[in-house]
């Protein structure tokens, strides 16, 4: 780096000051507008567009994915760092979980980074993350080598903690379905066999064992089918489960149980019991030390202080899970109401287009900006985040 680092942060904060009241409408205009998960279609547009007005070269659906994008600005293949932006909501709450300012972080981040580099120092990328509360844009993008190649991926998340990471864990959605014998109760009972019998005795069953699971696990289930008539022995019953672990080696170990359990229950009511996912699977966040670190120190500049989540505490999950256990990620939070709130509430989806908001998104923007940098800049950063992950998944 030719800069020292006060000088580079001026930089930064010059580049992101000019764009400021620029990204707040992008913000503002996104929490305006709300899409849901895979029909983010205008949400892709309006920061693909930001993104080529400032030289990116933009692909629109990348991944196989409609609403999704992968913006590059320049042309050597490493270093590269990702920013992800992220811009579902939630269905009937807007942007209560703040996505309208991820998005606009991580936009400023990529223009801003580009902006100061000097030369071809690395190529800076941006990346449109549809689908994150529902369907796991990030795990497919993953799954089809979009973030092979990138030396890290930075986000930060709006919240009502501070904290420097992120405990999510993993999960994931199982149906199980019981195959039964449909009998009239009163004209030939002895001949029926109940499928919906055998799916309640799956919850009795799941309800003893939770009571053994390890900290940070659970299964909850819903009946999506449990027979069309009552005067009909249920042929077949069906129930959705949600499974979360602490870890993804967790999970896995929860479905182990899950399936277990239904075989044995459809040995003991002489059903067949049929057990498959149904959802993509998110995995446990694996945080990068010394990335978050950074992105704290870079914080701290703005009077924001991050500190290490509250021990014992698990939060839900994130398709950023996925991404972390292929390259370095970092994914604090940064509180923009007071921690007797939640996300997922009208009032966060307010506080999401409030005064706080913008200044923890300009705030953040910074941080991510010089984070990125670093990365691209600074071999010594590059070569500990790597070795950190590398010795973490061991």
């Amino acid at each position: 780096m030719t800069d020292t680092a006060d000088e580079l942060l001026e930089r930064v904060r010059g580049e992101v000051a000019v764009r400021a009241d620029r990204l707040w409408e992008v913000a503002r205009a996104l929490h305006a507008d709300p899409e849901y998960a895979f029909a983010e279609h205008r949400a892709a547009r309006l920061l693909g567009a930001e993104l080529e007005r400032e030289g990116f070269a933009v692909e629109q659906g990348a991944a196989g994915l409609p609403t999704a994008f992968a913006a590059r600005a320049g042309t050597r293949s490493r270093p590269a760092v990702a920013l992800l932006l992220e811009y579902d909501a939630l269905p009937g709450l807007g942007h209560a979980c703040g996505h309208n300012l991820i998005a606009a972080a991580g936009l400023g981040a990529a223009l801003a980074a580009r902006a100061v580099l000097d030369g071809d120092e690395g190529t800076v990328w941006a990346v449109g993350t549809p689908a994150e509360e529902g369907g796991g844009g990030k795990i497919i993008e993953a799954e089809e080598g979009l973030f092979d190649g990138v030396d890290a991926a930075l986000m930060f998340h709006p919240g009502v903690h501070s904290w420097q990471w992120a405990p999510l864990t993993a999960q994931a959605q199982y149906r199980v379905g019981f195959h039964g014998r449909a009998a009239h109760p009163t004209g030939n009972p002895t001949e029926g066999v109940d499928a919906l019998a055998a799916l309640i005795q799956l919850f009795n069953t799941l309800n003893a064992v939770g009571r053994r699971l390890p900290e940070g696990s659970h299964i909850q289930g819903i009946i999506t089918d449990g027979g069309r008539a009552t005067n009909i022995v249920p042929e077949y019953a069906e129930g959705l489960f949600g499974l979360r672990a602490v870890t993804t080696a967790g999970l896995e170990d929860l479905a182990g149980e899950l399936l277990t359990c239904a075989q044995g229950v459809a040995r003991a009511t002489g059903t067949t019991a049929a057990v498959e996912r149904a959802t993509l699977r998110y995995e446990h966040f694996r945080d990068s030390p010394v990335l978050s670190g950074r992105f704290a120190r870079h914080l701290e500049r703005a009077g924001i202080e991050l500190t290490p989540p509250a021990p014992g505490v698990y939060l839900g999950s994130s398709d950023v899970g996925n991404v972390s256990g292929r390259v370095p990620a970092i994914h604090p939070f940064v509180a923009i109401m007071d921690p007797d709130g939640s996300d997922h509430t009208p009032e966060f989806a307010a506080a999401a287009a409030s005064e706080r908001g913008r200044q923890v998104m300009l705030a953040a923007t910074e941080a991510l900006a010089c984070t990125a940098l670093e990365v691209l800049l600074r071999p010594d950063v590059r070569e500990k985040a790597w070795d950190a992950h590398v010795a973490g998944a061991q």
